[in-house]
């Protein structure tokens, strides 16, 4: 072949590599613009003030629009009695959020720097932010104990699902009432079968409060296995309970555990079905939600759970008892970390 015939070849593919590139750019750009249109058939959504004070005006639902428009990712809020109707957007754009005793946590997108990163932002009753920290990875679960007085979240810091087991987390935990921040949970003393243990494996995540303000449950995993573990803030500790447990979800008497398990034979992509753990006697019951759920379930009363799962404009909330009676039911589209106030 020619050195002439060479380089035509090589400015054509160079010329070729430029328009696939350009084009890739002006797909992006379009489905960009096209998420801030609403969408016909979509929920109502109007600017307007959201609080996430307790009391007055009836209970509430607070969480993040994924409806498209101009208020996509924002926190909106909806009667928890309507969910289906008009939602009052905030402004405030959150990636995770929860929200109790009307402290709000809100893991968000930092586009302060030359390069994006992440933060965790305190809220108070207005959504004023009150305090930040910049967090070491992708915001994947927050939660606010049910006094409002600690906060933890969860972010990846290598992989990006939980699937499988090529990933790390780090889980830190936050006291408003001193201000002391717990980095990672990794620094607390875990005690595993009686003994102390370390091990350079350990990843936490998936933190639920109880109501003394100092006792939580979280996801240990080790050697290729999960974990439910109690932890003592004031302590440092964490004792392991039982394996295969994930993203634990406390119930408001503090009593049972909502909790995603891996189920054998399930796709290694959607491993997991939703149980209930009896406390008292570690019993599980399945909950008749019988699709693979990787999310950290909110419940709404002592009787029903709220949980994510993939919908047409990013997620839709589902509802199911959690007595393993009934059938699930969508209870919301287009929205993701549901927050139950008032």
């Amino acid at each position: 072949m020619t050195l002439p015939r060479r380089i035509l070849i090589l400015v054509c593919a160079v010329v070729l590599l430029a328009a696939v590139g350009v084009l890739a750019v002006v797909r992006a750009s379009s489905r960009a613009e096209e998420k801030n249109q609403p969408q016909a058939g979509g929920p109502q959504v109007s600017r307007g003030t959201v609080s996430l004070a307790s009391g007055g005006g009836g209970r509430r639902i607070v969480f993040r629009n994924m409806a498209w428009g101009p208020h996509r990712d924002e926190l909106a809020t909806v009667p928890a009695d309507a969910p289906g109707g008009p939602r009052t957007a905030s402004g405030v754009s959150c990636l995770r959020f929860h929200s109790a005793a009307g402290t709000g946590i809100c893991l968000q997108a930092d586009k302060g720097g030359v390069q994006e990163g992440y933060r965790a932002v305190v809220l108070d009753a207005a959504l004023k932010e009150t305090a930040a920290y910049p967090l070491a990875g992708i915001p994947t679960r927050a939660r606010v104990s049910p006094g409002g007085h600690l906060a933890a979240w969860t972010v990846f810091v290598g992989g990006d699902s939980y699937a499988g087991t090529n990933f790390s987390t780090r889980t830190s935990l936050l006291d408003l009432r001193t201000g002391r921040l717990e980095g990672s949970l990794e620094d607390f003393t875990i005690r595993k079968d009686g003994k102390t243990y370390r091990n350079a494996d350990v990843n936490f995540w998936g933190v639920t409060f109880a109501s003394d303000e100092r006792t939580f449950y979280a996801t240990l995993a080790t050697g290729g296995r999960t974990h439910l573990v109690r932890g003592d803030l004031a302590e440092r500790t964490v004792t392991t309970l039982r394996e295969n447990l994930e993203c634990p979800s406390l119930s408001p008497d503090g009593t049972r555990l909502v909790f995603k398990k891996r189920v054998q034979g399930l796709p290694d992509d959607a491993p997991w079905r939703l149980y209930a753990l009896d406390l008292a006697s570690m019993q599980e019951t399945p909950l008749a939600e019988e699709r693979s759920v990787d999310d950290q379930v909110v419940w709404t009363d002592e009787r029903n759970v709220v949980y994510s799962l993939p919908g047409d404009f990013g997620a839709d909330l589902y509802t199911v008892p959690a007595d393993g009676s009934g059938a699930p039911a969508r209870l919301m589209t287009s929205a993701l970390a549901p927050a139950f106030l008032g």
